[in-house]
C-alpha cells in the first residue's frame, strides 16, 4: 500500500505546474509531503479546516450528500483537495492559463 501511495504521489508531482503534495489524515495532521515543514503544516491545518467546514455545508445543504472534491484558485496557486473518510490529499500547483 506504502509504494501505491509513493507511486500516486510520485505521478502527481510529475505534472506541469505541481508545487507540492500533501497527506493529511483525519485529525489535520500531514503524513506525507513533498513539501517544507513549514509550508506542510500551515497547508495540512488550514485545508484540513476548510475541508471540514465544506464537508459539513454540503450536508447541510443536502443530508444525503458529501464532498468529494474542492478546488481552490487564486491569482498565484490553484490548490485541489480530495477529501475521503481518513486522508485528504492536498496538490498545490500554480495555475495554467
Amino acid at each position: 500500500m506504502a509504494q501505491e501511495v509513493e507511486e500516486t504521489m510520485k505521478r502527481i508531482q510529475s505534472h506541469r505546474g505541481v508545487i507540492g503534495t500533501i497527506v493529511v489524515n483525519s485529525e489535520g495532521i500531514p503524513i506525507k509531503s513533498t513539501m517544507d515543514n513549514a509550508t506542510t503544516i500551515q497547508y495540512a491545518g488550514l485545508i484540513s479546516q476548510l475541508s471540514d467546514k465544506a464537508r459539513s455545508i454540503i450536508r447541510d445543504l443536502d443530508p444525503t450528500n458529501d464532498l468529494t472534491f474542492l478546488r481552490l484558485r487564486s491569482k498565484k496557486h490553484e490548490i485541489m483537495v480530495a477529501p475521503d473518510k481518513e486522508f485528504i490529499l492536498i496538490v498545490v500547483q500554480n495555475p495554467i492559463d
